[in-house]
């Protein structure tokens, strides 16, 4: 293709760009089943503009792809959602939100490559469809914290039944969140990075 001169090719925004103090970075994953948030996660923490692969739902996931809230869900995740976020002036964190409908899951395990740690967003109402999600991170060894996303109609349960029900081991964090919030998401992957933290203590400990 011949490009004249005064054909332009469009770079990143300038909020785009990584912050010139950025000194470290860390892959964070954001998984869950579907419909749990994890699209609206990245969008509302995300300093950037974030990237997502939301394809229209069609009559062909009928009897295929969990239809749970289907009725007002209209477009599921199909590769990943991206963004980034400066958790201080030299950390940054890359945010690769999982899709959720279980055909797309051979995906997961390119985005698990080089992840220091994960966040598992929980649905209350369907707290079984996190038992494989959970069991996944577990065999690849992937430390993570669980987020328990506040729908309207969801029945409520104490942490210590969540962990029961889920067969947690004690330290793992268990944290209530409202994904639409930026606050609440960055609580939570804040709880993360403390989670890490004591994770890296204990090791050069041991």
């Amino acid at each position: 293709m011949d490009y004249n001169s005064s054909d332009t090719v469009p770079g990143p925004r300038a909020e785009d760009h990584l912050p010139h103090t950025a000194q470290a970075a860390a892959k964070i994953v954001i998984v869950g089943g579907f419909g749990v948030g994890k699209t609206t996660m990245v969008g509302s923490v995300s300093e950037i503009r974030p990237l997502t692969t939301e394809e229209t739902m069609t009559q062909a996931g009928i009897g295929v792809d969990d239809d749970y809230g289907s009725d007002s869900k209209t477009a599921t995740t199909v590769a990943m959602d991206f963004g980034r976020i400066s958790v201080t002036e030299q950390l940054v964190l890359y945010l690769f939100g999982t899709p959720g409908q279980e055909r797309f899951w051979f995906l997961w395990n390119g985005l698990f490559e080089g992840a220091l740690g994960a966040v598992v967003l929980l649905d209350t109402r369907r707290l079984e469809v996190s038992f494989d999600v959970i069991g996944r991170l577990e065999e690849r060894g992937v430390p993570f914290v669980v987020a328990v996303n506040s729908f309207p109609d969801a029945p409520r349960h104490l942490v210590e039944e969540l962990r029961a029900a889920l067969d947690l081991s004690p330290e793992i964090p268990i944290v209530e969140c409202d994904v639409r919030r930026r606050a609440s998401s960055r609580d939570v992957l804040m709880t993360l990075m403390r989670f890490l933290y004591a994770l890296t203590v204990r090791g050069a400990t041991v």
